[in-house]
């Protein structure tokens, strides 16, 4: 009733609940359809852009697998494992701190509109313009209208990136960036720009394959990837924003996230595309602390500490890469069950994506829209509250 109500009220198209108990899945209901006009119905097996569900489901169980095995420290500094920062202002920030949200780093970058002529190359420059909209006029070694030898990274059909801008721009972007005054909680995805290459280095594998052979193909979770395109029909993808100021371009099987798009697709920020019950074998994998099918991924240890509130005493509430119920809930800013236990962790995606565990109660719940369809500025899937209230409704059944 909550999600047909989101429906009938445009909070988005089409939407699906999958709910798991005891690491069953008891309910997996889909709604609606792909886009307002009702052609394409949604699917189980349709596949979502997570957005930032992708923070805790793509390098994320590789540092965690590592942090299990002493070969990996949460407590090193950033140059550590990324010696190309060890003489950024970032050089001793530690892990445990990023990936809890609690390093001082800015929120984000908008990396494309440096891109623009005209537009200073950082925001905080001045002549930085935070209104532009792409008027196709770039600055060199940026964007091609055309694909070629330089200009390999696609991002649109008409929008092809320089080879060297992720090295060269978006790494030096997150290098130079200024921190912030305060230390205390701000989100920020910098660091998940970060991690494919750590991740990289430290397995000595390309991130995507290391991800594929060490979790989601053993979980068996095959819809799990990048840049879905390769692997599905488009019919299967779930459509995301028609982005009118970058693209110019209605965007469906490509990641929604402007800075995921120019890495290539491949990001920990964002990025990560799947059905809702291959994202539900690895949120069981973490609820069981580690195991799924009776194979062990993860130490134990390793799982409780990552999903664990590491500076509640400083009023932040994040695990680590993992978001956790406030610490004081509050129905106006909570986006999880008033009921969903302390031990609980989970993570939203601006796309309109949801998971949420919690060990306690053995709930799994997931609830993916693509509320971004057709317009970013939709925000009725948060006025109406539609996540935290089917999440205390799973919680109130389970009391009958």
């Amino acid at each position: 009733y909550i999600v047909e109500s989101g429906i009938a009220a445009g909070a988005f198209p089409g939407a699906q609940v999958l709910v798991a108990k005891d690491g069953k899945v008891v309910y997996h209901e889909t709604f609606g359809f792909h886009t307002y006009d009702s052609l394409a119905p949604v699917r189980r097996d349709d596949l979502y852009d997570f957005a930032s569900v992708t923070k805790i489901t793509s390098a994320l169980p590789a540092i965690i697998k590592w942090t299990g095995e002493d070969k990996f420290d949460i407590d090193a500094p950033l140059k550590a494992y990324f010696p190309a920062f060890s003489r950024s202002n970032k050089a001793s920030l530690s892990y445990r701190s990023m990936l809890a949200h609690n390093a001082r780093l800015r929120p984000w970058i908008p990396y494309w509109r440096s891109t623009l002529k005209g537009c200073a190359n950082y925001p905080w420059k001045r002549g930085w313009d935070n209104d532009n909209y792409n008027n196709w006029k770039f600055k060199r070694k940026t964007f091609s209208r055309d694909s070629s030898e330089k200009f390999n990274v696609f991002v649109t059909e008409d929008l092809w990136l320089h080879k060297d801008y992720k090295e060269k721009r978006i790494y030096k972007a997150i290098k130079k960036s200024p921190l912030n005054e305060k230390q205390e909680y701000k989100y920020s995805g910098l660091l998940f720009y970060l991690l494919p290459e750590i991740v990289a280095n430290h397995s000595g594998m390309d991130y995507e394959t290391y991800l594929k052979q060490t979790f989601y193909q053993p979980l068996g979770a095959y819809t799990l990837t990048f840049n879905p395109e390769r692997f599905f029909p488009r019919s299967r993808i779930i459509p995301t924003e028609r982005d009118t100021f970058f693209r110019k371009t209605q965007l469906h099987g490509t990641v929604h996230d402007e800075g995921a798009a120019m890495m290539g697709g491949f990001s920990a920020n964002a990025g990560l595309f799947g059905s809702a019950g291959d994202l539900a074998k690895l949120m069981q994998m973490y609820m069981n602390y580690g195991t799924y099918g009776g194979e062990r991924y993860i130490t134990e240890s390793a799982m409780k500490e990552f999903t664990k509130c590491q500076y509640c005493d400083q009023g932040n509430r994040r695990g680590l890469g993992f978001d956790k119920p406030l610490i004081e809930y509050s129905p106006e800013s909570s986006s999880v069950a008033e009921d969903a236990s302390p031990a609980s962790f989970g993570h939203s995606g601006y796309t309109g994506t949801f998971t949420w565990a919690d060990p306690e109660s053995g709930l799994l719940f997931i609830f993916f829209s693509n509320r971004v369809y057709p317009t970013r500025f939709n925000g009725k899937i948060y006025e109406m509250g539609i996540r935290p209230r089917i999440h205390q409704v799973l919680y109130d059944a389970m009391k009958m």
